[in-house]
């Protein structure tokens, strides 16, 4: 089985279920998004949102795909920048019980979090404080952390250090890694188009993006946006929600059906679905099979709040892993 290395912003997530989308125009939060926001704006929305239900679970997005690959049973490694307090604890300790090898450097600055409010449509809207997950640098990288794995996995939101994402790749290829893309958010894509263009092109092997986003990196609907994405990197992700995936690879083009669920917070749906994908990847399953196991966990993740789920979970997962497998 192949390893595989996640670098991404180190955050926990605050679940919080909503009444109404006036939260939201209150903060002038776009829905659906995820937006930056100051620590002031944080706090502010956090005690605006305190009479709601909610739960913290450690998170960001690449950390939550490598969390449910270690779930899995793959064997992975995560690199991200946390704080020297309660939260940071909480989030490293959340990856080691679940089996990840925690590359964390710690910080002064108090940990990031990222307030998921979550509407009765079941829609998630992102106001993230980065915190000390914004001094993740270049000069972090090692090459020693790089070595003995595969496989690199990056979130999209990295993009706004172009230094951090580019060194990563370049650390990745001296070491003879494959590269995975997830683009993670439309509005990230809209700011950074360029600089997306020029990382996926020169290094970017596996590329991840929901319709949203591939629309706002190539302009076109979905199942037009597979072609331009798939002359620039070997294998396509393309994620339509209910309607499924498409995945293309050269001139093969596969439609994978989405698994019927009790939808219940789309929160951690995309990055489930990677760690899905890319476990079946590291295994050496054909792009249909990795496809299908990326459909399981993005439908199983959904039915729950948050983007992480428990062992019960996984051991019930992993019994349909079984299945999936064994259906030629």
């Amino acid at each position: 089985m192949k390893r595989i290395l996640g670098i991404g912003n180190a955050l926990v997530d605050i679940m919080t279920l909503i009444d109404g989308d006036f939260i939201l125009q209150e903060f002038n939060l776009p829905k659906g998004s995820m937006q930056l926001v100051d620590l002031e704006t944080s706090r502010g929305i956090k005690s605006a949102t305190a009479i709601f239900p909610r739960t913290f679970t450690s998170g960001g997005s690449a950390a939550n795909t490598i969390h449910g690959l270690a779930m899995l049973g793959a064997d992975t490694g995560f690199i991200g920048s946390i704080g020297r307090d309660d939260t940071g604890d909480f989030f490293e300790n959340d990856l080691k019980n679940a089996g990840v090898s925690t590359l964390l450097i710690r910080r002064n600055t108090p940990t990031g979090t990222a307030v998921a409010l979550i509407t009765r449509d079941t829609e998630r809207t992102f106001a993230t404080h980065l915190g000390a997950a914004t001094e993740l640098s270049a000069e972090d990288f090692n090459p020693e952390l790089f070595e003995g794995f595969d496989i690199l996995y990056l979130e999209g939101y990295l993009i706004t250090d172009f230094q951090v994402i580019e060194t990563a790749c370049r650390l990745a290829r001296d070491n003879k890694m494959l590269v995975a893309l997830d683009l993670s958010s439309y509005n990230v894509v809209e700011g950074f188009k360029d600089q997306f263009k020029e990382i996926i092109e020169k290094y970017v092997d596996i590329l991840f993006a929901n319709e949203l986003e591939a629309k706002a990196f190539t302009g076109l609907d979905p199942e037009k946006a597979l072609t331009p994405l798939s002359e620039m990197v070997e294998i396509v992700i393309l994620k339509v929600g209910s309607a499924g995936s498409w995945i293309k690879c050269r001139e093969e083009s596969i439609r994978i059906n989405a698994f019927p669920v009790n939808c219940l917070d789309t929160t951690g749906a995309g990055d489930l679905y990677a760690a899905g994908f890319l476990y079946g990847f590291s295994m050496g399953l054909g792009l249909e099979k990795c496809g299908s196991l990326g459909s399981l966990l993005a439908g199983r993740v959904i039915e729950t709040v948050g983007a992480r789920m428990d062992r019960e979970k996984f051991t019930e997962i992993k019994n349909e892993i079984i299945t999936i497998l064994e259906n030629k």
